[in-house]
């Protein structure tokens, strides 16, 4: 999209393994932009690197993270160090370098809410901490008021809300995004973080079995393996297809005012676990045995749905894909990906070892 207005974009990516496969230069994602724009591959980590692809450039978008969950609650220090400290090289360099960076856009994340916002009858907003494992292992996956206990109701959440992340993820996510701003403050250097909730659509990796239950399902689907829905079921998510995402980080791009402000993403809708696996049988043409398990992950959330308020009214953005759309969409490009190993079970496995799973 960039490239069609008239941009000038430069990428850099390590082409991780988990996320392109063992044979990168041949995934379908690399393909696609391999020719449009001036690619190096490297990481956020070096210094060498960075320096190689920050002259000239006005603006950066900051997309570079690990991203699951569930894997950052053992790979500590690895999260901390490609999420914080790869931040942390960039801003350094900027902050001390002659680089004509005028505006940072920074990939932020819903996870920094932790469980967000909810209403409870008695006590009305309130921002629960995270779920105890006790309630859940005894199959009660409910988010309670902290006030009086009673269960309590999702409600779209809003930036101004308490930060609660309840993952390892979440506080590298959390502190990318407060570097980012600080820095740009004091640098007077625009800054837009954009909170993502749950992205999908055309593009997104199929064989990382560490995060996007949608590619997870899809390819556990096409391969005739049963689909283990952990809690209930009922845990929702706000699911934005890659487009809408596309078209406010644009927005945010070419953004002509100065601007140092955290804006939600997503598609305002949430969408249970259960809905999402029926609506992938259903379009894949192939049903498989559905297990609502009661198992659960250490450090996920129940409910989420972003209040889009904000980014209506500061950046004109207002969601255009529907999830029924998106699915469609989604699913008419992985019929067209081959079928990839299944590694769901491992990763499950990992977290069994490290007493994260349930």
């Amino acid at each position: 999209m960039l490239v069609a207005k008239g941009h000038k974009v430069r990428v850099l990516d390590n082409l991780a393994l988990q996320i392109h496969g063992p044979q990168p230069e041949s995934s379908p994602l690399f393909r696609s932009i391999q020719d449009n724009v001036e690619f190096f591959r490297g990481s956020v980590t070096s210094r060498d690197d960075l320096i190689k692809v920050l002259p000239g450039m006005d603006t950066i978008v900051h997309l570079a993270a690990e991203t699951g969950t569930g894997q950052s609650m053992y790979a500590i220090r690895h999260y901390s160090d490609v999420n914080i400290g790869g931040t942390a090289l960039l801003l350094d360099l900027i902050a001390n370098e002659q680089f004509p960076v005028r505006k940072i856009v920074v990939a932020s994340s819903r996870a920094v809410y932790g469980e967000g916002k909810y209403f409870c009858v008695q006590h009305g907003f309130v921002f629960p901490s995270s779920r105890s494992a006790k309630d859940m292992e005894r199959g009660d996956f409910a988010v309670h008021c902290p006030k009086c206990g009673v269960p309590a109701q999702a409600v779209p959440t809003d930036e101004e809300i308490p930060v609660r992340p309840s993952s390892v993820y979440g506080v590298t996510k959390l502190t990318q995004e407060q570097m980012v701003v600080t820095v740009g403050k004091v640098l007077g250097i625009s800054v837009l973080a954009f909170r993502y909730q749950n992205v999908y659509g055309p593009g997104q990796s199929l064989s990382n079995p560490y995060t996007g239950i949608l590619s997870i399902f899809s390819t556990r689907i096409r391969n005739g393996s049963s689909i283990n829905i952990f809690e209930d079921g009922k845990e929702s998510r706000d699911f934005v297809f890659i487009d809408d995402v596309v078209d406010v980080t644009a927005k945010g791009i070419e953004h002509e005012a100065s601007l140092v402000d955290v804006f939600n993403v997503g598609s305002g809708t949430a969408t249970d676990v259960l809905t999402i696996a029926s609506k992938l049988q259903q379009l894949l043409g192939n049903d498989v045995s559905v297990n609502v398990s009661g198992q659960f992950r250490i450090g996920d959330i129940r409910h989420n749905v972003a209040d889009l308020t904000k980014v209506k009214a500061v950046l004109g953005f207002e969601p255009s894909i529907s999830i029924e759309e998106g699915l469609r969409q989604f699913v008419a490009w992985v019929k067209g990906e081959k079928i990839h190993v299944d590694r769901y079970e491992e990763s499950l496995m990992e977290l069994r070892m490290k007493e994260l799973f349930k």
